[in-house]
């Protein structure tokens, strides 16, 4: 196969950014209005599919400007400012007229946590600094709050905060481009997270960038779910038993008002917030003294300034006819009256917009035209690992012929797999191969699976197979810990849906499991989550699912002239008759004679990945069944010794996966004798999961165009 040329898709074009200006990226997405990109086989860099619009075409020019403004925006170094709120403090109007009456809108209360239906005061922002900073920096952030009346006596059941947790107040972002400041923005990273004191308000502070127009929110991270029962709870009990100190008249005023002055609810109470900035680290900026240099900028510089610029955005030496095209822009700017810092920035923006910068060039060997040249394995290396372009050491061994040798790969494998970077290999591969870019696409039942919602699980299911991963990718671990294993990576609220006690707090941490059924991808929650279909569970779709990432053996398409299963999966025992039954139409019987026994295994793990022994209506569990080879099995246990019988298959499709995944492309029937050359040394290495990804990258079909 053949490596058609290919742009950058949205994933390696952030990040690409991220790297080039080296720069904050917190609260900015240059690809958020790029239209949405087609996914093959779900994998998001196949060339042949990432087509180029007219449309994307004038959202590179608008994301180049927006990208140059924000790592250069000044040349001389902004004055800090200070900001003081206190009182007169706004929140979302249904609360206005309450907190009116009940405090006189002294306080920023917060009652719920953020991703709750209602979000009825889950998140408090600062109204009165609505435009947000100036100037895009690092803010020192102060806060005056407490906590109150973590420690009620009403009914748990309605009033929900765990008294064993200190209330957790977190910093945020919020700009107000993206719509009401009281709602969910696309952006939410942590500026700063406390346990809160019981004893009265005291001062919390935290050091963040804020980007321009950004201004801090807060939130109450383990919050009730849904505080309005809880109001009416409280105002009843305060009617009820009047406390004689209350006049009579506030007793006549809104409940909810009633609940805040009188009741005491549980909530997260901010008395004062100061903010100051901007300040810088560094001066000049990492970002201008990458781009521009250590010194101030000199108009005599802006070629050298752009040849170097230009060298590290085309991903090899830029050459004297594109620097003179970009050079050409700056003098067309000058002569239409802008300042020479201006017109150099133009300049940048007009590299951004080009082919060199926007597709994966990969050159070919002058000698040998069968090999990509070293700088073309140098990317080809880099969008791997990192997603992003290479570094000055990557291109200094392009530039000295070197980096196509073995041991310098492997060197290099090595190097950057221990850079922070590659967290981004983890991720995308992982997006690929067990399709976790889907974790959420079909999130469960609300009011059946509130922990999914409460504690923001889907987070950490991902994080779980991400460092299980990265684990056995750093120990060299056996490709068969995948199929089964005795550790995994958890925090208290994963190893709580795990059944797992003794764990605390919310770092993970890898933990041994005494639990034949979790062990492997299998017992993890982000798979079984993924494989659900957001109602319940369903053995078809979790059977095609393992056919298809697992083993790598997708089955074909149902015919055209069969009806689609309906399954009800009210019970084992009506989802088994109506499968029997669908395989004695004989058309469907050969796929889901394989479909079925696999999706099956996986019963006793509902939606979200937590064991059940019964349905909802009591109907015990049958996980048993009889592989299309005839092994058969009783339960997961069972089915995990049952595929561990059969490691060369899905090692072979992991192979597979990485190989296609490193290449861009599709693999194709003539690719399956550099898929067997692999394994062979694999096998003959006794060799582990980064031996599997060297002999990938160290292979005849990676150094091809």
């Amino acid at each position: 196969g053949e490596t058609v040329l290919r742009r950058l898709n949205h994933r390696e074009y952030f990040h690409t950014i991220e790297d080039l200006f080296q720069m904050n990226m917190n609260m900015f997405d240059p690809t958020d209005s790029f239209p949405g990109e087609r996914v093959v086989e779900h994998q998001d860099n196949v060339g042949d599919a990432l087509v180029t619009s007219g449309y994307l075409l004038d959202q590179y020019i608008k994301a180049a400007n927006q990208i140059v403004e924000k790592a250069l925006p000044f040349e001389e170094k902004p004055q800090p400012q200070e900001w003081t709120f206190r009182g007169n403090f706004l929140q979302q109007s249904e609360l206005n007229n309450r907190h009116k009456v009940a405090h006189g809108q002294r306080y920023l209360n917060i009652y719920e946590r953020p991703n709750t239906v209602n979000r009825f005061g889950a998140y408090a922002p600062l109204y009165e600094f609505i435009d947000g900073v100036p100037e895009g920096g690092v803010y020192k952030i102060r806060i005056l709050a407490e906590a109150v009346n973590r420690f009620h006596n009403f009914d748990r059941r309605k009033v929900i905060n765990d008294p064993a947790e200190p209330m957790r107040l977190r910093v945020i972002p919020a700009h107000r481009r993206f719509g009401s400041l009281h709602l969910p923005q696309p952006f939410a990273p942590d500026l700063g997270t406390f346990d809160l004191s019981d004893d009265g308000p005291v001062w919390y502070e935290t050091d963040a960038w804020l980007d321009k127009g950004f201004a801090p929110r807060f939130v109450y991270l383990n919050g009730s779910m849904d505080i309005r029962p809880a109001f009416r709870l409280v105002t009843n009990l305060v009617l009820e038993n009047p406390d004689p100190s209350i006049p009579p008249e506030d007793l006549k005023e809104d409940y909810m008002a009633v609940a805040i002055k009188h009741g005491v609810i549980p909530h997260i109470r901010i008395h004062e917030v100061q903010v100051n900035g901007p300040f810088y680290p560094e001066w000049p900026t990492r970002t201008w003294k990458n781009i521009v240099g250590p010194g101030a900028f000199h108009e005599k510089n802006t070629r050298t300034i752009l040849q170097r610029f230009a060298t590290h955005a085309y991903r090899r030496p830029a050459t004297d006819d594109e620097v003179d095209r970009l050079m050409g822009v700056v003098r067309i700017r000058r002569e239409q009256g802008h300042t020479p810092f201006d017109a150099m920035k133009d300049g940048l923006k007009a590299a951004l917009c080009t082919p060199a910068f926007l597709y994966l060039e990969e050159p070919q060997d002058s000698e040998k035209a069968d090999r990509l040249s070293d700088y073309g394995i140098a990317s080809r290396l880099s969008y791997l690992l990192w997603s992003s372009l290479p570094d000055d050491e990557l291109l200094q061994l392009a530039k000295s012929n070197r980096l196509h040798r073995a041991e310098v790969l492997r060197e290099q494998m090595d190097r950057m797999l221990g850079d922070p970077k590659s967290d981004r290999f983890i991720s995308g591969f992982l997006d690929t191969w067990l399709t976790l870019r889907s974790l959420g696409d079909a999130p469960p039942d609300r009011k059946k699976f509130e922990i999914y919602y409460a504690e923001n699980l889907e987070e950490d299911m991902r994080h779980e197979t991400e460092l299980f991963t990265r684990y056995a990718l750093e120990a060299n671990l056996p490709v068969s810990c995948f199929l089964d294993s005795d550790f995994t990576f958890a925090n208290e609220t994963l190893a709580g849906i795990y059944g797992i006690e003794g764990i605390e707090g919310d770092n993970f941490r890898k933990i041994q499991l005494n639990d034949p059924r979790r062990g492997g991808l299998l017992g993890q929650a982000s798979i079984l989550t993924v494989t659900a279909n957001g109602v319940d569970t369903s053995p078809v779709l979790r059977g095609v699912w393992l056919l298809e990432n697992l083993l790598g053996t997708p089955p074909s398409p149902p015919p055209p002239d069969v009806e689609p299963l309906d399954p009800d999966t009210r019970g084992a025992q009506s989802i088994r008759d109506q499968l029997e039954k669908h395989r004695e139409t004989q058309t469907c019987y050969e796929c889901h004679r394989k479909i079925d026994p696999l999706g099956f295994a996986l019963e006793n793990f509902d939606p979200i990945g937590q064991w059940r022994n019964q349905y909802t209506d009591k109907t015990e569990i049958d996980a048993s069944g009889e592989l299309p080879n005839g092994k058969s099995f009783q339960d997961i246990a069972g089915f995990k010794r049952a595929l561990l019988e059969r490691e060369d298959v899905f090692t072979r499709g992991l192979t597979r996966k990485l190989l296609s995944y490193s290449l861009g492309r599709r693999l194709e029937i003539m690719d399956r004798p550099a898929v067997d050359a692999i394994l062979d040394k694999l096998e003959t290495a006794h060799g582990g999961f980064r031996d599997l990804l060297y002999l990938v990258i160290a292979s005849e079909t990676f150094a091809s165009p």
